[in-house]
């Protein structure tokens, strides 16, 4: 050992530090491991050298991930975003790239579904376990990137990519999908034709009366953020591929309605949207969000100020906001039609 390395308190160089731990975790000594990927990065944090101790972390999150240690991977992860606020790193593509790196290190593995005897049910029980703390581990480094992005130069509601990913992995992984939670990320992504994909496969495994609530939510969710250039694209996304898959959108009272409420915000028509939610009352009736969401629409585009929300609808924003604070993304103007279709389709509505 060198005298320079012999000082008390010397740091030694990072790509040192992270070899040896590589070897720990490799030799399977996870919890050893675990404890000086924390105790090191937090030294190198203390003097200042952001770089270093967020290689570390990065190094110690994807490695103990990759074997299969997903709760101490997890904790890394979590360190390497405060690392990031501690060190004032700004939101580039560099960094989410890094981050993008270590969410692709959390595990994709399918719960079981052919269950034959008391073992299987055994291997289910574990399976979905095992999904939780998957799906809390990689939620909870996803939610401190989203608020790390919204703070150091992403859009105010967070890096779009980042909510995709929070909804990608939250739909894929859950044991039970909360498709309000996955919508609300989606709708503070970037990506409707994921979006879309989502839907269909959702459409094909749920259980009746479930497709036709997914969709309207997701739309409403967009239009609740003002945000009608994205509810159309994920309506003509929709479309697209039902059609490519010889399927349909769902025959109800409730997509009929959210096809004419579209049309009634590119026409910016406040009459016809109190005509369609007096008619259709009894479909939006059916989840008690949608009535609050309509409320926010007529906000958006309309100017109409609201007197209060219910108690449960405000309950439910707080969920879809999660720990986060996220206020809505930018009001996107809606389309003017001619006003000379307006007649027929209020027509059309009322028949």
């Amino acid at each position: 050992m060198s005298r320079s390395r012999g000082r008390r308190g010397e740091l030694p160089p990072s790509q040192e530090t992270i070899e040896k731990l590589e070897n720990m975790v490799d030799a399977c000594n996870f919890y050893e491991a675990q404890q000086m990927y924390k105790s090191l990065s937090a030294r190198y944090a203390a003097s200042e050298k952001y770089a270093e101790a967020l290689d570390i972390l990065q190094s110690g999150a994807l490695i103990q991930l990759k074997h299969g240690q997903v709760t101490c991977g997890a904790e890394l992860a979590v360190l390497f975003v405060e690392t990031l606020v501690k060190g004032k790193y700004s939101y580039n593509e560099e960094t989410l790239d890094r981050v993008r790196k270590m969410y692709k290190g959390f595990p994709n593995i399918p719960i079981p579904e052919h269950l034959e005897d008391d073992d299987d049910m055994q291997k289910l029980s574990e399976a979905l376990v095992a999904a939780k703390v998957r799906v809390e581990g990689c939620l909870s480094f996803l939610r401190a990137a989203i608020k790390w992005s919204s703070v150091f130069g992403a859009p105010k509601n967070g890096s779009p990519q980042l909510h995709n990913m929070l909804a990608e992995y939250v739909y894929s992984e859950s044991p039970e999908v909360d498709m309000t939670k996955v919508s609300s990320h989606f709708v503070r992504g970037n990506d409707p034709e994921k979006f879309a994909s989502v839907l269909v496969n959702f459409m094909g495994k749920c259980y009746p009366g479930e497709d036709d609530m997914a969709i309207a939510r997701a739309v409403m969710l967009y239009l609740s953020q003002g945000n009608l250039r994205d509810a159309n694209n994920l309506m003509d996304e929709l479309n697209k591929q039902l059609e490519h898959e010889q399927l349909e959108l769902p025959d109800s009272d409730l997509i009929q309605f959210i096809k004419y409420l579209l049309q009634a915000l590119e026409r910016d028509s406040f009459p016809l949207f109190k005509i369609l939610r007096q008619k259709y009352k009894t479909s939006i009736d059916r989840e008690s969000l949608f009535d609050g969401l309509l409320d926010e629409i007529a906000e958006k585009f309309y100017g109409i100020r609201r007197s209060g929300l219910p108690d449960i609808f405000g309950d439910l924003l707080k969920m879809i906001a999660e720990d986060n604070q996220m206020s809505c993304s930018e009001r996107i103007s809606p389309l003017v039609a001619c006003d000379k279709d307006e007649p027929k389709l209020l027509s059309s509505v009322a028949k």
